[in-house]
């Protein structure tokens, strides 16, 4: 279940109980949090998302009815190519679910407390910014019941910390690693001793970026994003062809005439997009 609230051109989106097999939540949770992140992405008055979880943990992860809604599809008389499609068709749309988060050109702060777990690490992947408590731990789980993670950890993890062999003792012995190790591998840029004062520093950075032009702050991610999943040369020349309408923004002279001010009493105001 998610609950959001809107403040000062961000938004806090919070999350309740995640599992992500489960058939009821299936067609629920993981549909309302796709399209949750597709009406940001066009929602004009919102520039940044802080996203976090209600409860004990962030994420739990799968539990056993969500097994059984598994194997409910092997067990159909279909024969092995029919079953084949039907599970094509549901992990696609599970994965739609968190490109939405890294699709939409708004910032998203994860904010983590708790266990991160299995779909937890998948859809932390997919934020820009993540920060966690110091009692918050990790787990690639999905090995420990017999499958590979198949919605974006193990395509997205392996870019963000840069190291192979770490990514695989994680991912091929389903352990939990801690807050330490997740900042120290740079999974996370910053932890700390209770949500209160991490949810205070996210919103304050949330603050930050908001105020920023937003045909910056959405180039930015667009051409980040871009630029890590091709070669240098290709990201460049994508990046030309951004400029050739992101500069002609009139949000190059209002940020500049801002800077002009020495007093630092101009404080820019730019114009939703």
């Amino acid at each position: 279940m998610l609950s959001t609230r809107t403040l000062g051109g961000f938004l806090t989106l919070s999350i309740t109980n995640i599992h992500l097999y489960n058939r009821h939540l299936l067609s629920f949770p993981s549909r309302e949090i796709r399209e949750c992140f597709e009406v940001i992405a066009l929602d004009s008055d919102c520039r940044v998302v802080i996203l976090g979880g209600l409860g004990k943990h962030f994420c739990a992860g799968i539990d056993l009815s969500d097994i059984a809604d598994l194997t409910s599809i092997i067990g159909t008389d279909s024969d092995p190519a029919r079953k084949g499609f039907q599970f094509r068709s549901l992990v696609r749309s599970l994965q739609a679910t968190f490109n939405a988060i890294e699709e939409c050109p708004k910032p998203v702060i994860a904010a983590i407390h708790g266990g991160c777990i299995g779909a937890g690490v998948d859809m932390t992947s997919a934020c820009d910014i993540r920060y966690c408590t110091h009692d918050a731990f990790f787990s690639i789980k999905e090995v420990d019941i017999g499958m590979a993670a198949d919605v974006g950890t193990l395509q997205r993890f392996p870019k963000i910390v840069g190291n192979d062999s770490l990514v695989r003792e994680f991912a091929l012995t389903g352990r939990n690693f801690s807050a330490s190790e997740a900042s120290k591998i740079g999974f996370v840029s910053r932890t700390f001793d209770s949500r209160a004062s991490m949810m205070s520093l996210a919103l304050d950075v949330a603050k930050k970026i908001a105020s920023k032009s937003p045909v910056a702050i959405q180039s930015t991610k667009i051409n980040l994003n871009y630029s890590r999943d091709h070669s240098v040369h290709e990201g460049l020349q994508n990046q030309i062809n951004w400029q050739g309408f992101a500069l002609q923004t009139e949000d190059l002279m209002t940020a500049a005439m801002a800077s002009a001010d020495r007093s630092g009493n101009t404080i820019p105001k730019f114009k939703d997009i």
